[in-house]
């Protein structure tokens, strides 16, 4: 990067990447924290799970990404559900098959799933 213009064309793909414009398919932003910490706890496997499950069930406006650390690394690995016009959802403590449940009952169904939601844990 040497030019300011390819510092804002970058921004630019990444804002359309992460929907951060409204102007993609994606309604649903799943991050999974996948820093040193999340890492050690097992989240390369809920993120493979979430990518896995998103697949199978055919849910086209969702997208995963990966983030570095989400800020509590005692409740890893953690899992935020951004949707659009709804308050955030912070999942911690995940395993693969809980990314599973997660998928079909929220993701898909719309309905969080308070078992693995901080604060109820």
């Amino acid at each position: 990067m040497k030019t300011i213009q390819e510092l804002n064309d970058i921004r630019k793909q990444m804002r359309a990447e992460l929907n951060l414009d409204g102007k993609t398919n994606s309604n649903i932003r799943v991050t999974v924290g996948l820093a040193t910490c999340g890492i050690a706890a097992g989240a390369e496997p809920v993120f493979k799970a979430f990518q896995k499950e998103v697949k199978r069930l055919g849910l086209t406006n969702v997208k995963i990404i990966q983030s570095g650390c989400l800020g509590m690394c005692k409740h890893e690995p953690m899992v935020e559900v951004t949707e659009a016009g709804k308050e955030k959802v912070t999942y911690i403590a995940l395993a693969a098959d809980s990314a599973k449940r997660i998928a079909e009952e929220h993701l898909a169904g719309g309905k969080p799933v308070m078992d693995f939601v901080i604060g109820n844990e």
